[in-house]
């Protein structure tokens, strides 16, 4: 049986939702908060969703196995806009605590099991309608495309209509949904020469500040 919210999860319920959802096809979307993970837990990002009134589903520290849920799943969120974010069943935000310019899916994905179980028990299927996120710089000019947009799945922030962020990056959607192709002439993201860099040094970077420390 779904549950409205994920168990396990902390909570910091929203005064704020985006309101009644008008159903349709059910999708999950992947942000990321442009935060260090070592150094900005998932309760102080999703303080300052709510502070700056874009709240989301569901905040995962995936380095720590931190979650904290803002929003019933059956209820819309407001980081994509409300527009987007009532369309489906259900269209859960998942805010990952992390940075767009290096994928959160080369590091550990602590729970992402439980993540994931929850988004399969809404029926949420584990296909990527848009194929794979595009990676940074690209994504700053990625345009979200209606015919992909209307399939159920999951999707990155950036590939949402009428959204214009760079996050998730280019993650790897195989190591965070499954294997599953995405649309013919779609390549998967390559990391640069400069990101592989940052891996192999991890030097992570704290660009964005989240309200209220770690």
């Amino acid at each position: 049986m779904a549950e409205a919210w994920l168990p396990r999860a902390g909570r910091l319920p929203t005064s704020d939702d985006g309101g009644r959802l008008k159903g349709g096809a059910p999708r999950a979307v992947w942000s990321t908060s442009e935060n260090d993970p070592q150094a900005v837990s998932a309760r102080s990002v999703a303080q300052t969703l709510e502070h700056d009134g874009t709240p989301v589903h569901l905040v995962w520290n995936p380095l720590r196995g931190e979650l904290v849920q803002q929003v019933p799943a059956t209820r819309a969120a407001r980081l994509i806009g409300v527009e987007a974010g009532t369309e489906g069943r259900v269209c859960l935000q998942i805010m990952v605590v992390g940075l767009a310019h290096l994928p959160f899916t080369l590091g550990p994905l602590r729970d992402l099991d439980l993540v994931l179980d929850w988004l399969d028990s809404w029926g949420v299927p584990r296909r990527w309608p848009a194929g794979p996120p595009t990676a940074v710089p690209a994504s700053y000019q990625a345009s979200g495309e209606r015919r992909f947009w209307s399939r159920g799945g999951h999707f990155g922030h950036s590939q949402v209509p009428g959204c214009h962020a760079p996050g998730p990056g280019g993650i790897d959607v195989g190591r965070l949904t499954g294997p599953e192709p995405g649309p013919p002439g779609l390549p998967r993201p390559r990391l640069s020469s400069e990101q592989v860099g940052l891996v192999n040094s991890r030097p992570l970077g704290r660009p964005l500040e989240a309200a209220g420390g770690i």
